[in-house]
């Protein structure tokens, strides 16, 4: 399983448009923070098997702002995952104790590009 917390701190490379992308923003209450983690970085495990999920972004400000950005290559990829059973035992879980607030984005992406130092 993947550490959510120790993502690797690179931009997921810009995949060819059109694609979706569903940006997740929010803060978090104080409780069962090891559960949280620790079903996040399940979570993130299994996205990568969900078609059409091209891969997801994550940044945390000091403030208590955390952005997750997912990026699938149609609506139908966004759909299934939606409906997986333990995302949604896991947005359940996220409602009763985790969050006190979050926000829901999803974007059709007709443009992207990237930049890397070498």
């Amino acid at each position: 399983m993947s550490d959510y917390t120790d993502a690797p701190v690179v931009p997921t490379p810009a995949p060819e448009p059109p694609y979706y992308a569903v940006v997740f923003t929010s803060t978090r209450t104080d409780l069962d923070p090891d559960g949280y983690t620790g079903t996040a970085g399940h979570l993130s495990d299994l996205v990568r098997h969900i078609p059409g999920f091209l891969g997801e972004d994550f940044a945390h400000t000091p403030g208590g702002l955390a952005i997750s950005v997912a990026y699938f290559r149609d609506l139908a990829g966004i759909e299934e995952w939606r409906r997986h059973p333990e995302h949604l035992d896991a947005k359940r879980r996220g409602r009763e104790r985790w969050y006190e607030r979050y926000v829901i984005h999803i974007a059709r992406v007709e443009h992207s590009h990237g930049f890397t130092r070498v």
